[in-house]
């Protein structure tokens, strides 16, 4: 049985990318996300009496929002700086950092386990599920969710433009796009011994008031940070207000649209 905190796995890359402007995130692009929440809530039926479990749970919005319907909350992420925040956010809740592929739980703790935009960037995503189960209590509901296809995602643009400014990635390593295909988040969640239930598309549009705040949140993501501190921010700036053009509005803000798909399964 895996207890530690972890220190290998993605745990140290993830750590150096999301813990440069987590207010940023945790203020605009953050929200940016709240359909994908509800939806989560709903379907899973947390409120009082449920004991959560966050994997990669970031700033701690997702956690916030159940801890608000009652339910207790855990939230664990590689980066301590979004922990802090975390933790700020939900005083009550039980917040650490370390690694998901070993989470510091015992088995048989929690009624919901989720993961939104994390379990896909473990070292070894099955692995990370398989301890996503593990923790899980018996027949209860373990969450995986991911970006949608890439042609129902406009911030795709954004995405693609970004990754110029990166290194390339190691040979076989898959996009954020790569579970979004039909079928791919079911054998994954089979892979790692869960019972898929449901798969299903969720609307997430990106709407910023203007176009500071915009470069506010997408430039608080984690590969974004990473590529300014090897390019600097002006390019990066430059490039994502060009990405930016199609996307504005009358008002002078900008939206775009964006689908996540997300896997409901059963321990």
């Amino acid at each position: 049985m895996q207890t530690g905190t972890g220190e290998g796995g993605s745990a140290p890359m993830e750590r150096e990318m999301w813990g440069g402007r987590v207010a940023d995130w945790a203020e605009v692009q953050e929200r940016t996300v709240l359909p994908l929440y509800k939806e989560v809530l709903a379907r899973t039926g947390i409120g009082k009496g449920t004991n959560l479990l966050d994997v990669g749970c970031g700033a701690g919005g997702f956690c916030r929002m159940a801890a608000e319907r009652g339910a207790g909350v855990t939230g664990f992420d590689a980066t301590p700086e979004m922990i802090a925040m975390a933790k700020s956010r939900t005083p009550h809740g039980d917040f650490r950092a370390g690694d998901m592929e070993a989470l510091p739980y015992a088995g048989d703790s929690f009624h919901v386990v989720t993961g939104f935009n994390s379990f896909q960037y473990a070292a070894n995503p099955v692995n990370a599920l398989s301890e996503a189960r593990r923790v899980a209590k018996k027949d209860s509901f373990v969450v995986m969710a991911v970006w949608g296809k890439a042609a129902d995602c406009e911030a795709s643009a954004y995405v693609a433009t970004l990754f110029k400014f990166l290194p390339p990635p190691p040979p076989g390593a898959a996009g954020p796009f790569a579970l979004s295909e039909e079928g791919a988040l079911e054998a994954l969640a089979r892979q790692a011994g869960l019972t898929p239930v449901e798969v299903k598309d969720v609307e997430c549009p990106w709407e910023y008031k203007d176009l500071q705040t915009a470069l506010r949140g997408l430039l608080s993501a984690g590969p974004a940070v990473l590529a300014i501190r090897l390019v600097g921010e002006q390019p990066l700036r430059e490039a994502t207000t060009s990405v930016l053009e199609p996307f504005k509005t009358a008002s002078g803000g900008y939206r775009m649209l964006n689908k996540f798909r997300y896997v409901m399964a059963r321990t």
